[in-house]
């Protein structure tokens, strides 16, 4: 990590971190409107400018109407409509686009002008690197939808959100460094039980995140519209008859995704617990309490979303305040972190 701390490149940092949140949930609205698989080709250059005239658009979409989301789901779409879910998927990509220039001009202007140390490059580097990682992560996933199924593979999908998700964490804790300062990587801090407590309730939540992922890859929301029953049962048959059934079968996908989340519920409090008890600053107890707050709404959020047979607000919504959810769980590591460097 770096030592060197500039107010220019945390706010920068952080409007980065913002916009790769973005990404993520706008994703997610290209997710629910089925318009992911609308682009059948990847072209980093010219596909910055979408069809133009009559000619072009009937080009593009008689492209669409060749693969299996068109065949097997879409066929009667109109132009029109397909207008639509084309300019969803295009938005996205220009922003990510635009994203990756906001990233890179920064980086080398402050490398040039040595705000940033070349010797203190290597995290920024690795952004950079996980940023391109995650833009041929998105068109492989896309790939996937054009062969012979009407859908990405879930595996990718969530790859690619993960890809994404650590860019936003690596930004956002690099911007914490320069907000609050960097540790001392020569010293060998012991981590303190609210240390280990933030780092195993993030470790819960990204493996949350990942089922999520899986869960919208295969559309499982869709197998039950009940909570807490899930097709009529507490414990539905053969859920986990197979452990293959963890990765791939939709009905156990989410309904660990359903009833994995209470175990971040449950530990929110236990942290609080133990920083109340070792007297922790006031402002870390009373940003617990607002965290327990964000949990409760994340798995009353995700119930709404069972209940309303995934209405594409409420998801969205859901997908949203988990990214927030994980930006909070940072902010504790870090101040953690730091209180036990002291």
């Amino acid at each position: 990590m770096p030592k060197t701390q500039n107010n220019a490149v945390m706010k920068w940092l952080y409007i980065f971190a913002f916009v790769v949140a973005f990404l993520v949930f706008f994703g997610g609205f290209v997710r629910l409107t089925r318009s992911g698989l609308s682009i059948v080709e990847w072209n980093p250059i010219s596909g910055v400018i979408p069809p133009i005239g009559q000619q072009a658009w009937e080009l593009e979409f008689a492209k669409y109407q060749l693969t299996p989301e068109y065949l097997k789901i879409n066929t009667g779409m109109t132009l029109g409509e397909y207008q639509f879910i084309f300019y969803m998927e295009w938005i996205h990509r220009i922003v990510a686009r635009l994203a990756g220039l906001y990233y890179a001009i920064p980086v080398f202007y402050f490398l040039f002008k040595k705000t940033i140390p070349f010797r203190e490059f290597g995290v920024y580097f690795v952004m950079g690197m996980l940023f391109i990682g995650q833009a041929f992560m998105g068109w492989y996933m896309v790939a996937s939808g054009l062969v012979d199924r009407p859908a990405v593979s879930h595996f990718r999908l969530t790859v690619h959100l993960l890809f994404a998700l650590t860019l936003f964490s690596l930004a956002l804790w690099t911007a914490f460094g320069h907000k609050y300062g960097f540790h001392d990587s020569s010293k060998k801090v012991k981590w303190s039980l609210p240390s280990k407590l933030a780092l195993w309730s993030t470790l819960v939540l990204v493996i949350q995140i990942s089922y999520g992922g899986m869960t919208a890859g295969l559309k499982a929301g869709h197998v039950s519209d009940t909570w807490p029953l899930m097709l009529g049962k507490w414990l539905p048959a053969n859920l986990f008859s197979s452990w293959i059934n963890l990765f791939e079968s939709p009905q156990t996908i989410v309904f660990i995704h359903r009833w994995f989340a209470w175990l971040g519920l449950i530990l929110v409090p236990v942290v609080f617990y133990v920083v109340k008890k070792q007297n922790y600053p006031a402002d870390i107890q009373n940003g617990l309490k607002w965290l327990f707050g964000v949990v409760a709404l994340q798995v009353t959020l995700g119930v709404w979303t069972i209940l309303s047979y995934v209405n594409i607000v409420i998801a969205l919504t859901h997908q949203a305040n988990a990214i927030f959810l994980l930006g909070l769980a940072l902010y504790f590591i870090h101040r953690f972190r730091a209180l036990d460097g002291k």
